[in-house]
């Protein structure tokens, strides 16, 4: 099929990738000229795994092509899929206006039938006032075709968003009475149902609404366990041994259930505060998602505070991760960017390492921190080792040597990374989270 992907961030690049390594005919549309001859340069514009050779691939074959153009592509095209940015807006309400840009363009510029996707996170709705915009403009035209709105979000985690996508648990598309409509989305995906991925139909309404509900559950499950790790500490309990009880239960099972100083990125934060506005505006109460935001928010702070209390004055500090989390570059509600600020302003020095995102970080601290080439040029001198990001490197590293070049001996470990046993026999302190009594 010949498909437009506008917006070329995150879920639109990944997903025109993805969907030309499916065989598809597939054109990645963006305002931003930079950032497009730099993808026709076969790069990437964002840090993913696997993406750029999808990329490379993609423009080799033929499959993928970009261009700042909407126009002019809208005649050769079957679908076009919205995946702009949809970023919070006054009250946390999702801002809509790049999705009702985009939908406008199309309208206007149609030369024939062809079908709308949503692939943005929007609130439960917006299908509807899409189809109304499209369909007024259409008949203001004297158009004599229609154009449906189908909803069909995406569920990729940061750095496995190629796999997420090529091997998706599922496919959730939302279609309002429109059997054409459901016979191309049946035939978009049909390289995908045929080696078994699920192809989940259903109203748009309820399609908006999965992919809010989704993540606000899973964000629960972070937040549940690590509501218990302030009680673990206190009466000696050890949260690895309390979350392995509860995961082996397989109506619970393992997953987000690994305590830390919360969730951040570019969806939980977002997804969470959107739908508790959205309930709102319908008069419905949503306590445990409200209790959700507030335990992640108070489990970071907590941390931070834990790590305060325990510096000497002027000390150094080596931070280890400042993206969100690992495989990522991307900087949206990291830990690292409440706690710098907090760090500097009690008069410390700030010595950071990451794989990924010392880039991105430079853009909010370019002069206040030092950036290091590795975990152990981060910890040379340093008072402290403070743990924000899980990547696999940092559960590598020769504890014995990190004693030998740190000053002082704190191992604050926010992301439960290491055995405390293996710390302390490395001649440091453990300073873990929900670690409580003799393994503290």
């Amino acid at each position: 099929m010949k498909i437009a992907v506008v917006g070329t961030g995150y879920v639109g690049l990944v997903s025109a990738a993805c969907f030309a390594e499916l065989g598809h005919t597939v054109t990645g549309v963006d305002i931003d000229e930079k950032k497009i001859a730099i993808l026709k340069g076969g790069k990437s514009t964002i840090y993913e795994p696997e993406l750029e050779e999808l990329i490379q691939r993609g423009l080799q074959s033929g499959h993928l092509s970009f261009t700042t153009d909407l126009q002019s592509v809208l005649p050769n095209v079957e679908i076009v899929f919205s995946a702009v940015a949809t970023p919070p807006g006054e009250g946390y309400k999702a801002d809509l206006r790049a999705v009702f840009t985009v939908a406008e363009t199309v309208a206007k510029n149609a030369t024939r039938g062809l079908l709308f996707v949503n692939k943005s996170t929007v609130p439960v709705g917006t299908g509807q006032k899409c189809e109304e915009t499209i369909t007024q403009i259409l008949k203001d035209r004297g158009a004599p075709f229609s154009i449906p709105v189908v909803s069909n979000p995406e569920f990729l985690r940061e750095g496995l968003a190629v796999p997420d996508t090529l091997m998706p648990d599922r496919i959730v598309v939302g279609i309002n009475a429109n059997e054409k409509a459901r016979e191309m989305m049946e035939e978009l995906y049909r390289p995908l149902t045929r080696v078994g991925r699920p192809l989940l139909f259903m109203s748009r309404e309820s399609a908006e609404i999965v992919k809010y509900a989704s993540n606000s559950f899973l964000a629960t499950k972070i937040s549940f366990i690590n509501m218990l790790t302030e009680f673990a500490e206190m009466t000696g309990a050890n949260i690895r041994h309390i979350a392995a009880g509860l995961g082996l239960d397989n109506r619970i099972g393992p997953k987000f259930l690994h305590a830390g100083i919360g969730y951040g990125g570019s969806c939980f934060p977002k997804d969470v505060k959107a739908l508790l506005q959205t309930a709102k505006e319908y008069g419905v109460a949503f306590d445990i998602i409200e209790a959700t935001d507030a335990i992640n928010t108070r489990q970071r702070f907590r941390f931070f505070d834990k790590v305060l209390k325990a510096l000497p004055k002027k000390a150094t500090v080596a931070l280890w991760g400042l993206s969100f989390k690992p495989r990522t570059d991307d900087m949206r509600e990291a830990p690292s960017l409440d706690f710098i600020p907090l760090l500097l302003k009690a008069g410390h020095s700030v010595n950071a390492f990451d794989p990924a995102a010392i880039e991105n970080t430079k853009k909010f601290f370019p002069r206040e921190i030092t950036y290091a080439s590795s975990p152990m040029e981060a910890a040379t001198g340093a008072d402290t080792v403070v743990v924000l990001t899980e990547w696999d490197m940092f559960r590598g590293q020769d504890l014995k040597e990190l004693k030998k070049v740190m000053k002082g001996k704190n191992l604050f470990d926010g992301r439960n990374v290491y055995e405390p046993s293996e710390v302390r026999e490395a001649g440091l302190t453990y300073h873990g989270i929900g670690i409580g009594g003799s393994e503290c």
